[in-house]
């Protein structure tokens, strides 16, 4: 099943983690990290999860300033929003150029633009298949 999706929703997996390209976002390269079981607090990430989030964030977040040349990578985790209270990590390139309104937390207005502003899904698989090729054979996550 998880060969069948297109490349924005599998950049990374493995038996612990999977990563995806963010939707209803106008920027691209935009990520999200999931864990393959459902969690709903960090509190409750076994070692092994903890151990491969750390990596795959560091990972992912050199591909990410690779493929989009950002100067750097935001990582936030709030699973808050209802349909949404599952831990999951956004990792989001800050460019270098970003608007000083939307540094730090308020980068969130990114989210949610009209669909003429939405990344399109053809972006979202180029900068996946990028990502994914940048990251090549480097180990991402630890094994259970």
């Amino acid at each position: 099943m998880y060969d069948t999706l297109p490349p924005r929703e599998r950049i990374v997996s493995d038996a612990l983690w999977r990563v995806t390209h963010a939707v209803g976002t106008s920027l691209p390269g935009w990520l999200v990290l999931v864990p393959r079981r459902h969690v709903t607090s960090i509190a409750d990430l076994t070692d092994d999860e903890a151990a491969g989030l750390g990596l795959l964030q560091v990972h992912v977040s050199r591909a990410l300033r690779e493929v989009t040349g950002c100067a750097k990578t935001y990582v936030a985790q709030f699973a808050e929003k209802p349909g949404f209270e599952h831990v999951h990590f956004h990792l989001v390139p800050r460019m270098a150029g970003l608007a000083p309104e939307l540094l730090g937390p308020s980068v969130f207005a990114l989210l949610n633009p009209s669909e003429a502003e939405r990344v399109p899904t053809a972006e979202m698989d180029r900068v996946a298949l990028a990502i994914r090729r940048h990251l090549g054979s480097v180990p991402i996550t630890s094994t259970p």
